[in-house]
Parts: C-alpha cells; sequence; structure tokens
C-alpha cells in the first residue's frame, strides 16, 4: 500500500538514495529538487512537495508549485519521480493525484511539462491531462 506524506521540515529519509538511484539513471530532476529545497524557493504555499512510501521505503517524491508568466493563476506539476523498484504498483499514479489535488485548490488550469522521458505523457494523459503547444510546458488539466 502506497502512503503520502506531504514534506514540510526536511526531504525525507530515505531522500539521498533516491537522488542516487535517479542520478544512475540519469535523471536530473532529484538533483534540481534538492537545491531548490535547500534554496527555499518552490513549494511553499501554495504548493507542496509529496512523498510516498512502501513499508517505510521511499519510493518516490513529486511537487507542485505556482506557474510563472501565464495570463490566469495556474499550478505546475514537478520533479516527479518513482524509483525503478517502485514503479508499477501505483506509487506515480498516487503521488499525482496528491499534486493534482493541491493544486486545485490554488488555481483551476494545472500545467505540466513532459518532455524527460518517453513515459512522461502518456502518463499524464491518464492522469486526465491535455497535450497543448505552450512554451515551457506540454500539457494541461482543466478543473
Amino acid at each position: 500500500m502506497v502512503q503520502i506524506v506531504r514534506v514540510v521540515e526536511a526531504l525525507p529519509a530515505g531522500f539521498e538514495t533516491l537522488r542516487a538511484v535517479a542520478r544512475a539513471e540519469r535523471v536530473r530532476n532529484m538533483e534540481a529538487l534538492a537545491q531548490q529545497w535547500d534554496d527555499g524557493r518552490e513549494f511553499a504555499e501554495p504548493g507542496a512537495l509529496f512523498a510516498a512510501f512502501i513499508d517505510g521505503d521511499l519510493a518516490g517524491v513529486g511537487g507542485v508549485t505556482p506557474q510563472a508568466g501565464l495570463t490566469e493563476p495556474a499550478m505546475r506539476m514537478r520533479r516527479l519521480y518513482v524509483a525503478p523498484a517502485f514503479r508499477r504498483r501505483g506509487v506515480g499514479q498516487a503521488l499525482a493525484g496528491a499534486m493534482i489535488q493541491q493544486g486545485l485548490q490554488a488555481a483551476r488550469l494545472l500545467t505540466a511539462n513532459a518532455r524527460a522521458s518517453k513515459a512522461a505523457p502518456p502518463f499524464w494523459e491518464a492522469m486526465g491531462f491535455e497535450p497543448v503547444e505552450a512554451d515551457g510546458f506540454t500539457h494541461q488539466l482543466r478543473g
């Protein structure tokens, strides 16, 4: 069973392991997340960072932040990553669900950039996002 926890004061236990796994896969978003967390630039209200655990092990993380540069308020899905050992177990869907719920509390428009991998576009589309041609993001969801 996937347990979703909102990250508040410090990155979750097991983050350095998750970061190393991402690095080994040549996925850079955990490095960016660590830097953004240390800088305090991201994930503050109305945004949030969530961690997913399975049997006490950190399985993945994902966050939502305000989307800049649009004419209407919007929130952006950011830094979603699930360790390979936990994929295909509902972790990504559980994280995205928490991210979407948080985002829709702040804005009617959510955005996601699905350029990072071939699996990202179908994942976000399965979560209800539609492909768009926009500067800085590839998918959107209107609540």
